[in-house]
């Protein structure tokens, strides 16, 4: 089963990948992991994501396609692949729509964590101000006006995609402002 979880930052997205990668040994590929991980593996593509992120230039879309080819191609006995801030924007989501296909694989669900962002900022802000109290530390980008704009990054690239799988007849929602098990059960509804 291949899944795509979608919704603002701190929507709980990588909370809940985590928690079905435990229950369904899904294996979660998410982006920043995938290029910090390949940048010191030593293969080819490593090589140019290493040359790329030296040079301080945006890791292009053809290049995380690459990883995310190499992770099909390894294969392994796991229950799908869970999609995690990618794809970000159309382009990308259509070229993994072609990738997928041409391992003869396809996207099972694609599921939206809906937030209220006023209700979204206080909920990170709550969370970063409990790190604090607790001796930790914050998120550094973790403060109401870096907020805002990751929240307008979002909107502008990456929740047309709302659309675009609504249309394709993919997309399920969920309250993503729920418990963290009520929403792990809700996505639990959705992928039976």
């Amino acid at each position: 089963m291949n899944i795509i979880l979608l919704g603002p930052p701190g929507a709980g997205k990588g909370t809940q990948a985590g928690m079905l990668v435990e229950s369904r040994n899904m294996v979660q590929l998410s982006t920043g992991d995938m290029l910090r991980e390949a940048r010191t593996s030593g293969t080819e593509m490593g090589n140019i994501v290493a040359d790329v992120m030296d040079r301080g230039d945006l890791v292009t879309d053809e290049i995380v396609i690459g990883l995310i080819r190499e992770k099909l191609e390894a294969g392994g006995d796991h229950g799908g692949f869970i999609f995690d801030g990618f794809p970000r924007t159309l382009a990308q989501a259509d070229a993994l729509g072609e990738l997928l296909a041409e391992f003869g694989q396809g996207l099972d669900h694609v599921i939206e964590l809906q937030v209220n962002d006023e209700v979204l900022v206080e909920r990170i802000l709550g969370r970063a101000a409990e790190a604090v109290a607790a001796g930790g530390t914050a998120r550094a980008d973790d403060n109401e006006e870096s907020l805002k704009v990751r929240l307008m990054a979002y909107y502008k690239q990456t929740s047309p995609l709302i659309g675009y799988y609504h249309a394709k007849g993919d997309l399920k929602s969920v309250d993503g402002l729920g418990e963290i098990e009520a929403v792990k059960a809700d996505i639990a509804a959705i992928l039976g």
